[in-house]
């Protein structure tokens, strides 16, 4: 199955994994969150080939992950990629990877510490139950009967 026809797949995570599946998107969308904007920082910072690079900012920006904003520079007017609402949203998303990679894979470098801005504290990612509160995990958990769910 190609990726573009995973977004076709009737479940909640197709689409997302459609668009955030491949191996550069990710990684420019930390880059983003780390106060990266522009093009020519992008392609030299990640090593990436300049149209694969325009190709993956481009399907971020017709997602309404990133927006395009015009600067000019001292020769042009360039573009600056900054994160949406949307693409802000996805923060808890790569902070979870992060924590998944640093407990289970071996990396070749030392974790990224985040922290809070105002105290200095570490952020963490907490699943809660929206009626009792308790912390909610894998075997907690299951998914509520709709149409088209398939289960085995």
């Amino acid at each position: 199955m190609r990726a573009a026809e995973i977004a076709d797949l009737e479940f909640s995570m197709a689409k997302p994994a459609a668009l955030l599946g491949d191996r550069w998107t990710l990684v420019i969308l930390r880059q983003a969150f780390n106060g990266m904007k522009r093009f020519e920082d992008f392609q030299q910072s990640l090593g990436i080939s300049r149209s694969l690079l325009s190709e993956r900012l481009g399907r971020l920006v017709d997602a309404g992950v990133l927006r395009r904003e015009p600067y000019k520079d001292d020769v042009r007017t360039r573009d600056r990629y900054r994160l949406t609402e949307m693409g802000l949203d996805l923060y808890p998303v790569l902070i979870a990877l992060r924590d998944w990679g640093d407990r289970y894979l071996e990396a070749d470098c030392p974790p990224v510490k985040i922290r809070h801005k105002d105290c200095g504290g570490e952020p963490t990612l907490e699943l809660r139950c929206s009626e009792c509160g308790e912390e909610v995990g894998a075997r907690d958990a299951e998914a509520a009967p709709v149409p088209g769910l398939k289960t085995a």
